[in-house]
């Protein structure tokens, strides 16, 4: 707890830092305010962290434990914003390396965020600890141009699916929790208000001020290596967590290290290639893959993000939150296969939806014309914002269910399947919370000699 108090405090001594020597050379904000501190932007965002976060912190710290520990993490994320955007309001927009070596302490910030929450995946406070870490990618709104308030809507609903269960599994037992999750949801909704009204499209930084190159240093460390992300052929959005502002800041130029492939070097159009283990000479070599326990070796897969004709692919995602699909047409599918820990988003309308193999992943579509089916998955979630005529569940355990007012008529389909919760919007209270119910998956079976039929019906303990 130490260590977080004292980055915290380096955060504040930076800030302090910034602002006197704005105020000595007369920098003005570049959000449209005077005031040697960043202007009018800086104190709008110094408003978010006295009342949201500050509201955040306090019932962090009411409800202790692991929720509790991770609220100071993310006290120092937004401190670590807070010194950036005193960068941006009292200096010139500087060359991308120097803007990447700016933005390092809050990436790293975030990155201690997520850390917190995998080391503690076990935790009874799980749901808060994921919600939290989800959400705290709308942060990366400062890497996002030309419309950041919307990226900070989007990635704050990444946190929603975890934010909801505090409050359906709270709102009877403690109403701190619920009174908790809606605190920490009303931050983005703040933010995303500041972002609009003071960088509405991008960061505004400061024409007459001065170089944020001599910034850099003292803003923020060395920046972490980013781990590497499959590219995304239509969404600017598709980072993977940890190198959200190295790949995003980069601009354009994210694609310039990719290999133009010739359609001879294609499998899917030259079959016999696929029967020969000749690669190019100019091929890059895969890492080895990962030893695990036992004398045999876990197979690595390359994560795929790609449009394959009318087919949407997304496999071997890991730990990617950031994955945004947008249908060109209501002739695409989308199939989702062997995913751990990511969350896919789908903007449009689709044919059809698969989820198959996934683990510890969500998805978020508008509306589906077919069917959305999960297969072969465990600990995944599902929510609609428009319509679905049916959803199937196979072979799964652990798969949370969200619908929308215009889906509430759907058909769900269900077999081999456990631990399944449908949630339904309360039409008595728009406003209110959702209505959360299990489906059946134990059944009594007789037959009747009248009819010469089984007769199935559920159990008192079905659901």
């Amino acid at each position: 707890m130490s260590d977080l108090s004292a980055l915290v405090a380096r955060l504040e001594a930076v800030a302090g830092r910034l602002e006197s020597a704005a105020s000595g050379s007369g920098g003005g904000g570049g959000g449209g305010g005077g005031g040697g501190s960043g202007g009018a932007s800086v104190e709008a965002y110094d408003e978010i962290l006295n009342t949201e976060v500050k509201a955040y912190l306090d019932s962090s710290t009411a409800i202790g434990g692991d929720v509790a520990t991770q609220a100071e993490l993310v006290n120092a994320a937004f401190q670590a914003q807070r010194a950036f955007l005193v960068v941006v309001g009292t200096s010139k927009k500087p060359s991308d390396s120097v803007f990447q070596s700016l933005i390092s302490a809050t990436s790293k910030a975030m990155m201690a965020v997520s850390e917190f929450k995998e080391k503690n995946f076990r935790s009874k406070q799980s749901n808060h600890l994921s919600g939290v870490a989800e959400g705290l990618g709308a942060l990366g709104w400062v890497t996002v141009s030309p419309k950041p308030a919307p990226y900070v809507k989007e990635m704050a609903s990444s946190g929603e699916f975890y934010i909801n269960r505090v409050i359906k599994d709270m709102k009877d037992t403690d109403k701190s929790h619920v009174v908790w999750a809606r605190g920490y949801n009303a931050i983005y909704a703040a933010l995303e208000k500041f972002v609009k009204a003071h960088h509405t499209t991008g960061l505004e930084w400061n024409a007459s001020g001065g170089d944020a190159a001599a910034a850099a240093p003292a803003a923020a460390p060395a920046p972490a290596a980013a781990k590497p992300v499959a590219a995304n052929p239509t969404v600017a959005t598709g980072a993977a967590k940890g190198g959200l502002f190295a790949e995003l800041s980069k601009g354009g130029a994210v694609t310039s290290g990719l290999k133009k492939v010739d359609k001879s070097e294609m499998t899917h159009k030259n079959p016999g290639l696929r029967k020969t283990a000749v690669v190019s000479a100019g091929a890059t070599a895969k890492k080895a893959p990962a030893k695990v326990f036992g004398s045999a070796a876990a197979k690595v897969y390359d994560p795929v993000f790609e449009l394959q004709g009318k087919k949407w692919v997304v496999e071997h995602q890991k730990d990617n939150r950031s994955i945004v699909i947008e249908a060109e047409g209501v002739n695409q599918l989308v199939y989702i296969y062997k995913c751990t820990g990511s969350t896919i988003q789908i903007k449009g309308k689709v044919a059809a939806i698969t989820m198959d193999g996934c683990k510890k992943s969500a998805v978020v579509f508008e509306n589906c014309v077919a069917a959305f089916e999960l297969i072969n998955c465990q600990s995944v979630q599902a929510q609609t914002t428009g319509s679905v005529a049916t959803i199937s569940i196979d072979k799964t355990d652990g798969a949370a269910i969200y619908l929308s007012k215009d889906s509430i008529g759907a058909e769900i389909i269900t077999a081999k399947s456990s631990e399944m919760n449908i949630s339904v919007p309360n039409l008595d209270d728009p406003e209110g919370d959702m209505i959360e119910m299990p489906v059946p998956e134990q059944f009594k079976t007789t037959f009747d000699p009248a009819t010469k039929t089984l007769v199935t019906t559920m159990t008192d303990i079905a659901g």
